[in-house]
Order: structure tokens, then C-alpha cells, then sequence
């Protein structure tokens, strides 16, 4: 069984970071840092709502 571990916000700011240097600051739509950033908001919010 593989343990599955959700996006955080600061894992996503980190990846997004990395890609801003090696593309001039530009996020493509659809890019892994677009989807990393959208997994962190949805944990972020799903998170919150449960309880």
C-alpha cells in the first residue's frame, strides 16, 4: 500500500518559485505548478470544511 501524502501550501509556493526562475515569472495554464497549486487550495479548503 503506498502512502499518499497532500499538496501543502508552502510546497506548492516552493514549486512555483523554481518555475517563475526558469520561465521569466510566467505560469503556463495547465502546467505542474498550476496543478500543484490547485491540489493545495483544494487540501487547504477540504481541510477546513471537515469536521
Amino acid at each position: 500500500m503506498s502512502k499518499t501524502t497532500n499538496m501543502t501550501q508552502s510546497a506548492a509556493a516552493r514549486i512555483q518559485a523554481a518555475g517563475a526562475v526558469k520561465s521569466g515569472g510566467q505560469t503556463a495554464k495547465g502546467s505542474f505548478t498550476a496543478r500543484a497549486q490547485r491540489a493545495a487550495a483544494k487540501g487547504a479548503n477540504s481541510s477546513t470544511t471537515k469536521k
